[in-house]
């Protein structure tokens, strides 16, 4: 390992690691629709990357008449049997660095708004043991875009915030480690991430390696 090798890799999960956002705009509309509304593709977009909480008072106002947590709890269930359904839809490249990250002994954690159960699932459902740390929705009390999440991926993992790389694919999420302190790199999935919010932007993972993160890092740490 060199001098430019990140001390960690902190991973959002939904969009970024795995390819669930169209299991939970499936939900969405689900549940927005068995209360007689309307789910466009703007109001899901419009979600995209939020804390889980946000989403459902979007949704509230669409006239779904549920408690906040009781649409949580019901999005998450739903986007759980989708994934048992049909297994982990890694996105493109994702497996392949986090397979390199971890055979290089370079600490990961996992910082997704997810809450907790949905992550636990994932992580014990992807093959192999993919990181040291989670953080999820419901550890935090500010959900991204603010910066506590990936304070505290760091801080679980014992490193500083500015040593480590963050892999995001939402605006939410991005300016979310960006305000971390963390080298940010935006993999846009569902949309777009504006070039202020990242340091780089990946059209996928496909083909990445450590190699390139380090470079990354090492460029955003020595300006």
């Amino acid at each position: 390992m060199t001098h430019s090798t990140p001390a960690a890799v902190l991973w959002d999960m939904d969009g970024t690691l795995i390819d669930s956002e169209p299991y939970w705009i499936s939900a969405e509309i689900r549940v927005v629709e068995s209360f007689g509304g309307e789910w466009t593709h703007e109001d899901a977009m419009s979600c995209v990357g939020n804390g889980l909480l946000e989403s459902a008072r979007v949704m509230q106002t669409k006239g779904v008449t549920l408690d906040a947590q009781v649409i949580v709890d019901q999005l998450t269930d739903s986007v759980m049997a989708q994934l048992k359904e049909f297994g982990i839809p890694w996105r493109p490249g994702a497996r392949e660095l986090l397979t390199e990250l971890r055979e290089s002994g370079v600490p990961t954690a996992l910082v997704t708004m997810s809450i907790g159960r949905m992550a636990q699932h994932v992580v014990e459902n992807l093959g192999f043991h993919g990181f040291d740390a989670v953080v999820t929705g419901d550890d935090v009390e500010h959900a991204k875009p603010h910066p506590q999440p990936y304070h505290m991926g760091a801080a679980a993992l014992g490193v500083a915030i500015s040593d480590c790389v963050a892999i995001e694919d939402s605006p939410p999420g991005a300016s979310s480690a960006y305000a971390s302190g963390a080298t940010v790199i935006g993999v846009p999935f569902m949309v777009d991430i504006p070039e202020e919010k990242t340091h780089v932007l990946w059209p996928t993972l496909e083909g990445r390696t450590l190699d390139h993160l380090s470079e990354l890092h090492a460029k955003v740490t020595t300006r």
